[in-house]
């Protein structure tokens, strides 16, 4: 509401006329309390009637990545035979099944494994199809397979070394992995330094355009922020594979020398930054 004015004439005797021009008060914007044009005259010079500034908006993605040796080793071994006699196989399989379960047991009791687990021996049969594209008779195959998580590295090593002396087994590969309480301790610090990577891009780019500490408004794992998430990183586990053949004298123990783990975190954020005065 703008101000009102109010004109008053007079005049004297044989003389010229005057005029007196008087303000009412006037008002702000937004019905606040009115006030003088002088107090507005003021509060023009003073600042007080300004646009207010506008916040900065900051969004980041931090990243960190935490590398540990592995604690653990994890082989996968498989028994399997195969022939044309249907009972064959599955003597075979289930008399290897139990030698191998019994070389777990002795390592179990050893104490040098974390945990190990065996699944039921499977039977089944195929014809197959020679070079000249004729089926020929039933083949019949069986096989049981037998994961063991060593928590001695040391001896995991002598141990697949010496599976290879056993005809039927083979040896799928070691993967390498962390305790759950290691694995929970080293998360947890991949993400604080993530965070951390976030709050340090913040800062810089506040500073680029010359406003002050970046406050944190949202934080989030990678993609919850957008509107179409994506899939966090996932831990890096080393993998080491290995086969054996039957051979007359046992080879040497094969020496495993696995590579760090490397446990990456990432995550969103967004800040809010004030304009410096």
């Amino acid at each position: 509401m703008g101000h009102q004015t109010r004109a008053r004439s007079s005049s004297t005797a044989g003389g010229p006329s005057s005029h007196t021009v008087e303000f009412s008060n006037v008002r702000p914007p937004g019905g606040a309390r009115p006030y003088s044009l002088e107090q507005a005259r003021r509060a023009r010079h003073s600042g007080s009637m300004r646009r207010p500034h506008v916040s900065i908006q900051i969004a980041v993605n931090g990243r960190a990545e935490v590398k540990i040796a592995p604690e653990l080793g994890a082989v996968s071994v498989t028994v399997s035979a195969s022939g044309p006699d249907r009972q064959r196989p599955l003597r075979d399989v289930s008399e290897s099944h139990e030698r191998l379960l019994a070389s777990v047991r002795a390592l179990d009791a050893e104490g040098v494994l974390d945990r190990w687990s065996a699944t039921q021996l499977r039977t089944w049969a195929h014809r197959p199809w020679n070079s000249d594209g004729k089926q020929l008779a039933l083949v019949y195959n069986a096989s049981a397979a037998v994961e063991i998580v060593f928590s001695d590295l040391g001896r995991l090593s002598e141990w697949v070394g010496s599976a290879g002396e056993e005809a039927r087994l083979s040896v799928g590969g070691v993967s390498w992995q962390l305790t759950d309480a290691t694995n929970r301790r080293v998360r947890e610090e991949a993400q604080r330094e993530a965070v951390a990577d976030a709050v340090a891009k913040a800062v810089v780019y506040a500073d680029a355009v010359g406003a002050g500490r970046p406050v944190a408004v949202e934080i989030a794992d990678t993609g919850m922020l957008s509107a179409h998430p994506v899939e966090p990183p996932q831990p890096v586990y080393a993998m080491a594979r290995a086969s054996f053949a039957k051979a007359d004298a046992a080879p040497p123990a094969p020496e495993l020398a696995p590579a760090d783990l490397v446990i990456a975190a990432t995550v969103d954020a967004r800040f809010s930054a004030e304009p410096r005065a």
